[in-house]
């Protein structure tokens, strides 16, 4: 499923095209959104295609298109402190958006059938850990995931705020599911009316992790980080005047080409057809329009501001402590 909204050319565009389509609805969702680059997610290969809204796949790896998770997101109605278990947990990209807005008090778990993707998405979690550059924006509440069956949770796991399956779940199915939500809770689900007559293979119980209280450490960590982004927006707003004024955003101008590319989705067949302009074999009006395209891009790149400043980095940095316990307060980022 997918193709609901027109491909951007980097993450954000492409969540600006949700935005615009309703698919992301609320400021929690969208920032989550913007702050976990989803071609991160893809194999180094298939990256030309992350900001398109469509599903990819490549082995037991999977990922949904955009518009499902986005609907998934705002449909879960998460809030801080809540606890989260995502069925069929798979690369991370979900349950790293989720524990954005979950923040340190909140419980996030996984579930994934596959251990090589279970590999995988702690590479992905470890590479955004260290390397996103909005990481330090949140308190992120981090994703634990185990290997095994959904269908086969122990039933002494404790119950859940949120729960998320991404599979089809059967009619059969659904009070198990059910059973994993607390009193008041949301699930989240594709419910089939198809019996399902496959045969698991042997059972084996699912163990999830246990929710366990944060350390005195991480606790202090979570204070004084939190005191260092008080200390940093007082001081913007000292500076400002009125209070943090947002940067404008210097967006190239994309100039159409007369060339165009319609997909068209019918069923599950996927149609590509080219539209050209009779005017494509004037030479003169393209060497025009690329002179024109070419002045714009110096015009940009002139009004293009500086790169952002993590100024909580330069606030930890600076301070009068041995460096391991500045990298521990940054969660030892390569950033």
């Amino acid at each position: 499923m997918g193709g609901a909204v027109s491909a951007g050319e980097d993450n954000d565009e492409l969540i600006d095209n949700l935005k615009e389509a309703q698919y992301i609805r609320t400021e929690l969702v969208e920032q989550a959104f913007r702050a976990v680059d989803r071609a991160d997610y893809y194999l180094e290969e298939f990256k030309d295609n992350a900001y398109k809204d469509l599903a990819w796949k490549h082995g037991n790896i999977h990922l949904s298109a955009p518009c499902i998770y986005s609907e998934v997101m705002e449909a879960l109605d998460l809030q801080p402190g809540l606890s989260f278990l995502n069925l069929g947990s798979g690369t991370g990209y979900l349950s790293s958006m989720v524990g954005l807005i979950l923040g340190p008090f909140g419980v996030n778990h996984g579930v994934e059938l596959h251990s090589d993707v279970i590999e995988y998405a702690k590479q992905k979690l470890d590479f955004f850990i260290k390397t996103s550059d909005s990481f330090d924006k949140f308190e992120f509440c981090e994703p634990s995931f185990v290997t095994g069956n959904c269908l086969e949770i122990s039933p002494d796991c404790s119950q859940y705020d949120r729960v998320y399956c991404g599979a089809g779940v059967q009619k059969e199915h659904e009070d198990y599911m059910k059973n994993l939500l607390k009193v008041g809770g949301i699930l989240v689900m594709p419910l089939e009316e198809k019996p399902n007559h496959a045969d698991s293979g042997k059972s084996r119980l699912v163990h999830l992790p246990p929710v366990a209280v944060r350390s005195l450490q991480d606790l202090a960590r979570i204070a004084i980080r939190g005191t260092l982004k008080k200390i940093i927006h007082q001081e913007a707003m000292s500076k400002n005047g009125n209070g943090l004024k947002n940067p404008p955003k210097f967006k190239r101008r994309r100039m159409r080409r007369r060339r165009m590319e319609t997909i068209v989705f019918l069923d599950k067949e996927v149609f590509a057809s080219r539209i050209s302009n009779p005017s494509d074999d004037n030479n003169n009006s393209e060497d025009f329009e690329d002179e024109g395209e070419e002045e714009e891009e110096t015009k940009t790149s002139e009004l293009k501001p500086d790169p952002p400043v993590n100024f909580l980095r330069e606030k930890v940095l600076s301070l009068p402590l041995p460096d391991p316990l500045k990298y521990y307060l940054l969660y030892y980022r390569e950033k």
